[in-house]
């Protein structure tokens, strides 16, 4: 009987073509998500920033906006900013995720 073990495993997909590893990095990739999805809620995994602020760049790449379309929904009044921290504006996650909904109903009609 063949005992496998991981570094015989390594060894047998380093033999593989190229095309293969990565359908079967893909497989396992997939699987690692799937598995990590069914094991954790929403809240589990992002209940920490229910009350936690965004900066503005970290707020723009929520939105999936570029700075300068961040800056003009503040600048227009579309986004107001919670709190400053020096010259910094912060955002509010309920404000960012409220406003991130919005967009997407604009973007879906």
């Amino acid at each position: 009987m063949n005992k496998h073990t991981a570094e015989s495993v390594f060894q047998d997909l380093k033999k593989l073509p190229s095309s293969e590893q990565m359908r079967f990095f893909a497989i396992l990739g997939r699987q690692a998500v799937q598995s990590t999805q069914d094991n954790f809620s929403h809240e589990e995994v992002f209940g920490h920033l229910a009350d936690d602020e965004f900066t503005s760049a970290e707020a723009a790449e929520y939105l999936d906006v570029s700075m300068s379309t961040f800056r003009r929904y503040v600048s227009n009044g579309r986004l107001r900013a919670s709190s400053e921290m020096g010259r910094n504006q912060l955002f509010a996650t309920k404000d960012l995720k409220a406003f991130k909904r919005s967009l997407q109903e604009v973007r879906s009609r």
